[in-house]
């Protein structure tokens, strides 16, 4: 059985500067200054926390480079 409690995921800062369809958002991450694609994870769905650009969002990103996903509204 797989051991999930290893794999770590890495959680950072950033700002949301674009709404795109399907719960898709650009985000700029404030430590490297990059722009990447996030969704929403199942939480914010299931409360229908709404997200708006300009807000201050906290991000877990993927260890192989791919989207992001919004975890936290700040």
């Amino acid at each position: 059985m797989p051991n999930y409690v290893d794999q770590e995921k890495k959680s950072v800062i950033g700002v949301v500067t674009e709404s795109l369809p399907n719960t898709l958002f650009r985000v700029v991450v404030e430590d490297i200054k990059k722009e990447t694609l996030a969704y929403l994870s199942g939480k914010i769905r299931l409360h229908r926390i709404k997200i708006l650009i300009g807000d201050k969002v906290e991000l877990e990103i993927d260890k192989y480079g791919g989207k992001a996903r919004i975890i936290k509204r700040l």
